[in-house]
């Protein structure tokens, strides 16, 4: 059975890639094995892989109705069909030889679940990503009577998310994010207002447009996956949206500012979001303007600060009053901090444990965090990606053994067709730029018939570099010509000696490593 299918974004190592997924190759090779999956909820950490597995491999997929209404979206633009069944938080589902249940949790996305997997040597918990919220905006919150239940019960082994395990204390409940909303509403009456936030996040959502209603104010959403998601949720009733209150983005010239609220994508400054367009006057509906109000109604994920702050940077300089979360409070997390993860383990009181979800310092803070509460440090296991644990009705070990699990790269309609070694040559080409240097030869005599000739990109501006330019020809030619008097006919070796010659002549005379590709024309 598989739990969730996500992928993650590149690194700023990664040059051009789009995103990561996982390698399947362990799941293919066991095929037949495979009974189906059950999602815990609908960010793309969670989902944003199912596409390329169902290529691959058909299996029944479990989840909640926002979570597989989601999940169909990716699968219509990948023209691609499976089996979907919804599921409700305290149903039961049987997987194989698994019976799964889902209980209602809380998270920064609506239909969050977490599992209890009941197998033939005991039951597992799965956390999910999850935090405490006892007033969520939805009225749902965390079923805790049934996770007393699961304890009382008697659990094996507790996957659960470490996110936020460094931070003490409890992460605030959604509402507070409502209240600030409300005093900014309140202080910019007479201002446009644009709220940038992540479109999963429908309870955010809802509380912008509730907010709007409540100051006689009309919305209008931009951004692709915003205006998808916002039209999803609508449809299956978890947006409750006011007839006549959405506006086409289009339509907004003629509205007074002080009577819209524009809900938009670009939260995390990417480049090419509705928001970053604002901000660099690339959208063609909105232009940002002095007196409006830009809230970020997020925080940056670790990586993307930079990007961030450009953005806000930009919105700042065209006159734009912007709010963030450094000063004010816009933003709370989806995760449960220390003492939200300590309570946890009070209810569920496993026998093992395996701190999931985060990079190794959280997993090893989650791990203390088990420590302190009373585990055997011999119970908690911290794993690596494609690690195995062996379970058993009394026992847990961690097998010697391990999965393939290495990162696989997607390029354009590439899936796994770009390695580390075209990293490389990209990470080169990035740094230093190329040079190609084309000769025509004489195949039977090994003599040049013409060039060589060199053409750069993104190494010198030609035009301003003309003698370094010609002396690297020379050089070039001269090496071309010792070939030929050596009587070197081997084009790999003539390649290779000519490659040489250039890269000591050109750090030589610019302290650059560009990356140098001969090319020969057979005459």
């Amino acid at each position: 059975m598989i739990v969730d299918c996500g992928l993650s974004f590149p690194d700023d190592e990664m040059f051009g890639i789009d995103i990561v997924i996982p390698d399947f190759t362990y799941i293919l090779r066991n095929r037949e094995k495979v009974k189906g999956m059950i999602l815990t909820h609908g960010h793309e950490d969670h989902i944003g892989s199912i596409p390329y597995l169902l290529k691959e491999l058909d299996v029944p997929i479990y989840g909640t109705k926002l979570t597989l209404g989601l999940v169909g979206n990716k699968l219509k633009e990948h023209g691609l069909k499976a089996k979907l069944n919804t599921i409700k938080p305290g149903q039961t589902v049987r997987i194989g030889e698994f019976k799964v249940e889902a209980i209602r949790t809380t998270h920064s996305i609506a239909d969050a679940i977490c599992l209890a997997i009941d197998t033939p040597v005991g039951l597992i918990f799965h956390s999910g990503d999850f935090k405490v919220d006892y007033t969520p905006l939805d009225g749902e919150p965390m079923d805790f009577h049934r996770l007393a239940k699961i304890g009382q019960k008697g659990v094996l082994l507790m996957l659960a998310d470490s996110t936020n395990s460094e931070r003490p204390g409890y992460t605030p409940s959604e509402r507070t994010v409502g209240i600030t909303l409300e005093n900014i509403f309140r202080d910019y009456h007479d201002s446009r207002i644009i709220t940038a936030t992540f479109s999963s996040n429908i309870h955010r959502v809802q509380k912008i447009i509730d907010t709007a209603v409540k100051f006689n104010r009309r919305v209008s959403i931009s951004g692709r996956s915003m205006v998808n998601v916002v039209k999803l949720a609508s449809d299956i009733g978890y947006l409750k949206i006011p007839p006549n209150v959405l506006v086409d983005i289009n339509k907004t010239k003629n509205i007074k500012d002080s009577e819209l609220v524009i809900i938009t994508t670009g939260s995390q400054g990417e480049p090419m979001s509705a928001l970053s367009r604002m901000a660099t006057n690339d959208h063609k509906a909105v232009q940002i303007k002095k007196g409006d109000v830009v809230i970020l109604s997020s925080s940056p994920v670790p990586g993307n600060e930079k990007t961030v702050s450009n953005v806000v940077n930009k919105l700042f300089e065209k006159g734009a009053e912007v709010i963030y979360n450094d000063i004010a409070d816009i933003h709370v997390s989806g995760h449960a901090c220390e003492e939200e993860l300590k309570l946890l383990h009070t209810l569920i009181k496993p026998k093992y444990f395996i701190p999931i979800h985060g990079e190794y310092r959280h997993l090893r803070r989650h791990a203390m965090i088990a420590e302190s509460l009373g585990m055997e440090k011999d119970n908690i296991f911290i794993l690596g990606n494609g690690d195995i644990i062996s379970l058993r009705k009394d026992q847990a070990t961690k097998l010697n053994e391990t999965v393939p699990s290495s990162a696989v790269l997607v390029d354009g309609l590439g899936v796994g067709d770009v390695g580390n070694i075209v990293l490389r040559d990209r990470k080169l080409l990035s740094e230093s730029g190329l040079i190609i240097v084309v000769a025509a030869i004489d195949k039977a005599s090994g003599q040049i018939s013409s060039g060589p000739d060199i053409i750069s990109r993104g190494f010198v501006y030609v035009r301003e570099s003309e003698d370094l330019i010609e002396s690297a020809r020379n050089v070039a030619k001269k090496c071309l010509d010792k070939c030929y008097k050596d009587g070197i006919k081997d084009w790999a070796a003539m390649k290779s000696a000519l490659r040489s010659e250039l890269q000591d002549y050109i750090y030589c005379c610019t302290k650059r490593n560009p990356v140098i590709l001969p090319i020969f024309m057979e005459v």
